[in-house]
């Protein structure tokens, strides 16, 4: 009886067995063969099995949106959060010739090919290379409401991109998670983290944009050498196919979807200090006559969430600020700016606040109660979650904020909008309805929904300045509302050994500027661990600084009570980083100028050389050095007691930009020296590097002589710049009223031909009288120079330099035997100049 129940038993599993898989394979739906199709100006649909229905839609000749629909409705929940504008220059119907087995549709540089029997997409370049194909009849699977998407994987195919992730920038053989997620002192391959932009670019020429708001997962060749995928657990399957020369090209189709990035105030460029505890009046005012008093220039001081009287009502608190107005006016006659932090929430203690939002239905609701979801929070207590996709909170928040704008703060970071305590652990919080729609479809949205009602309101409020905004959180789009920073880095357990975080940070950022956040920083010292011996950190801390101060926004921060301002790491700490901010006080010109060009077209300032020089591809492995821009090349000393530092030159020559002499001949690696001092930093040769005198804070000065640094290039191949010129301040930019004025330098056989070209004006000029003081790294003393053809007066250097801010008439030269530096002071009228130097 023993034996006859145990085989009864098998029997009955393997029928339950063959059961579930039958029913799986009811379940799981691929689109099979295509039967006909349909045309509607720049779009065509095919008809596939099961009611299933694939759209094409050209967008331009490189942009093509890509929506399979199970069911054939092309239904959505909600509009796409992220794309702003899908006519990006496509004109006229779509032609479509059929063949026995397949469609094809031709554009200017696309070759799209539509096999009938199964479907399955081809994307082909007009050279008939394939990019991009559907693997097998997987093209598109559904189960139940997962959808997936599976494409072939070419064997030396590389992908970049999905924007602030850990880990290493090439991310082939790798998957990821989209799920924003507050993880404080994440680890180097810690995933998921703060921000969800599903979009990569391959090195087969194309990128893709995945608009999928759930928890979409990107799967490349972790599964399988023949195949990667991207997939989520509902929504649609919706996607943008973009077409790129090289990645800027990619970059430039992606942001003509999402929208331009804005560029911050000029200001924000500069040097900005924060602590977990900066919530005091005096402590803001000590802390800034300190920097003024030790001449470490700096633009912003931070106040953090204990600024406020109570979560968010945005009201100075009592006990820590006697007069918030006055103080805000007394740092800006020092030159800082305010900043304050924001969040999300409306703490239950603050009742006030909290029963005007609850009354209205401004929160979050739980779908088991009815009620506003109750959030535990971090500090604060239990508090209400801000509905932002609830069109009537724009305003009420609006208001709120407004407050502290109007007592002369200049801006926000906003925190926490994750929201917190919502990682993929916290379950509970899909219990959370939002105005738009379930937790699960908004939670990746709603840092953005936050940020966009923040921005926009503050432009209602204060028409024509620019915003700042940093944010934690975000989604694909965040560049059209606010600026980024990686959230939480360095070791909680022992704030020493952040070596391994700190390194991290470089293919962050890079990888945050490949997801369009241009203008980004990390916390400079971590913001993670307690420092309890400041000696032993300030090595960490140094080298630090010297990559912060090439993060776009450099802020330094550390969590709690946790000083990290320069001098109290010791004198040393104080001097090298005092050096490094004012080297970048240096480079504002040069800075500002691809800000522009970040607003432009999508490159950040910050970029992994793989954007500059795409064909090469050990780029595609370097994650401890960037460029600046696309002259400078910058590789900070990531390793505890390294003096020395592995750096790989691209094509070109590159010279050490500390000496200005040294050269190195690129397309190989060479270990150079890198004491604690020095930050190892390069420009390649042919180079024109603009730059001023160094100021406590941005335009401490309204006019100051601009030099330009030329670093001449090879015979007869003329090197150049186009210098960047705006208010700085208000949105006059958004309608390019700016100035700009190209420089060129060209090297012959007697010498060096600089022209300075006309200035072009639209709407704006420089304030005041200035010089242009033309720095020529060269070992030749020079005979003779002549400006517009006359013969200009040698005097010392020293005099040169001393009239630099002062005479506004004269043109001089000088040559400095011991740098090896030829100088020319020529008056800034806006007309253009040649000089030649024999």
């Amino acid at each position: 009886m023993k034996k006859i129940s145990i085989y009864l038993l098998l029997i009955n599993l393997l029928i339950h067995a063959n059961l579930s898989a039958q029913n799986l394979v009811k379940e799981t739906q691929t689109l099979g063969n295509c039967s006909s199709y349909k045309i509607i100006n720049n779009k065509v649909i095919f008809n596939c099995e099961n009611n299933a229905k694939v759209l094409l839609q050209f967008c331009s000749g490189q942009v093509v949106k890509i929506w399979v629909s199970a069911d054939g409705t092309f239904k959505r929940l909600n509009e796409s959060f992220a794309v702003v504008n899908e006519d990006l220059g496509w004109s006229g119907n779509v032609n479509v010739n059929e063949e026995t087995s397949a469609y094809e549709i031709f554009t200017e540089q696309l070759r799209i090919r539509v096999n009938k029997f199964p479907f399955k997409l081809q994307v082909f370049d007009k050279y008939q290379k394939l990019l991009f194909n559907d693997y097998n009849e997987k093209g598109f699977v559904k189960n139940n409401s997962h959808i997936s998407s599976y494409k072939t994987l070419k064997s030396d195919e590389q992908f970049f991109g999905l924007g602030e992730k850990a880990g290493s920038l090439n991310r082939r053989g790798k998957s990821y998670k989209m799920w924003n997620s507050d993880q404080p002192c994440y680890g180097v391959n810690e995933d998921p983290l703060y921000k969800s932009i599903p979009f990569f670019m391959s090195s087969n020429h194309y990128g893709i944009f995945f608009d999928n708001t759930y928890k979409t997962e990107f799967k490349f060749g972790s599964e399988s050498n023949d195949y990667y995928s991207f997939e989520a657990p509902a929504g649609e399957m919706v996607y943008y196919f973009m077409y790129g020369n090289d990645y800027k090209q990619i970059i430039q189709n992606y942001i003509a979807l999402t929208g331009k990035p804005i560029m911050p105030p000029k200001w924000a460029l500069g040097f900005s200090q924060c602590r977990g505890n900066y919530t005091h009046e005096a402590q803001a005012k000590e802390i800034a006559a300190e920097f003024r008093k030790r001449q470490i220039p700096c633009d912003i001081i931070y106040q953090d969430i204990g600024w406020v009287e109570g979560l968010q009502d945005f009201d100075w608190k009592k006990s820590n600020y006697d007069n918030p107005k006055q103080m805000v006016k007394e740092l800006g006659d020092l030159g800082f700016k305010m900043v304050v932090s924001q969040d999300p929430v409306i703490s239950q203690v603050n009742k006030k606040q909290w029963k005007e939002a609850n009354s209205n239905g401004y929160f979050t609701t739980d779908i088991r109660t009815g009620k506003s979801y109750d959030m535990p929070w971090p500090w604060g207590g239990n508090c209400g979650v801000v509905d932002f996709t609830k069109p009537e909170v724009a305003d009420w928040w609006g208001n709120y904020q407004q407050k502290p704008l109007n007592d002369g703060v200049r801006g926000f970071w906003t925190d926490m909008g994750e929201p917190a305590w919502s990682n993929e652990d916290a379950t509970d919080r899909l219990n959370m309805k939002h105005n738009l729609g379930m937790h699960n479809e908004i939670h990746n949205v709603y840092g953005l929904t936050w940020d966009k009602v923040v921005t926009e309101q503050f432009y209602k409020h204060n028409p024509n300045k620019r915003v700042f905004q940093m944010t934690r959180a975000a989604y694909a789009g965040l560049q059209r509302y606010t600026f980024g920073w990686s959230g939480d880095s360095g070791n909680g357990n022992n704030v020493l050994e952040g070596w391994s975080q700190f390194a991290n940070q470089i293919p962050v950022g890079l990888s945050a500027g490949m997801g369009i956040i241009p203008f980004w920083t990390s916390d400079i010292s971590g913001y993670c661990g307690d420092i309890k011996d400041y000696d032993a950190m300030a090595e960490l801390y140094i080298r630090w600084m010297q990559f912060g101060v090439f993060n776009p926004l450099s802020r330094a921060h550390h969590e709690g009570g946790n000083a990290v301002e320069p001098w109290v790491f010791g004198p040393e700490a104080e001097n090298i980083t005092r050096a490094a901010i004012q080297l970048k006080y240096k480079l504002i010109p040069y800075i500002y100028t691809y800000a522009r060009e970040a607003h432009d077209t999508g490159m950040p300032l910050m970029r992994a050389l793989l954007l500059e020089y795409p064909n090469d591809t050990e780029t595609y492995q370097l994650n401890g050095q960037f460029l600046f821009g696309r002259e400078l090349l910058v590789a900070p000393v990531v390793e505890k007691g390294a003096i020395t530092k592995e750096v790989y030159f691209p094509e070109g020559e590159w010279i050490n930009y500390n000496d200005k002499k040294t050269v190195y001949k690129g397309g190989q690696w060479i270990t150079v020296d890198a004491p604690l001092d020095v930050i190892p930093l390069f420009v390649k040769k042919g180079s024109i590097i603009p730059t001023m005198p160094v100021m406590q804070y941005i335009h401490e000065k309204p006019s100051y002589p601009v030099s330009l640094e030329v670093f001449p290039g090879v015979a007869n191949k003329e090197t150049s710049f186009l210098l960047y010129e705006d208010d700085g301040e208000s949105r006059d930019y958004e309608r390019d009223i700016f100035c700009k004025t190209k420089f060129t330098a060209v090297t012959n056989q007697s010498g060096f031909t600089i022209k300075i070209n006309a200035r072009e004006e639209k709407g704006y000029k420089p304030a005041g009288q200035r010089n242009y003081i033309i720095k020529v790294h060269t070992l030749n003393k020079p005979k003779e120079i002549t400006v517009n053809t006359s013969k200009i007066k040698k005097v010392k250097t020293e005099v040169l330099q001393k009239t630099a801010d002062a005479d506004f008439e004269k043109i001089s030269y000088s040559w400095d035997d011991i740098t090896g530096i030829i100088y020319v002071k020529i008056p800034d009228h806006g007309e253009e100049n040649e000089i030649i130097i024999n």
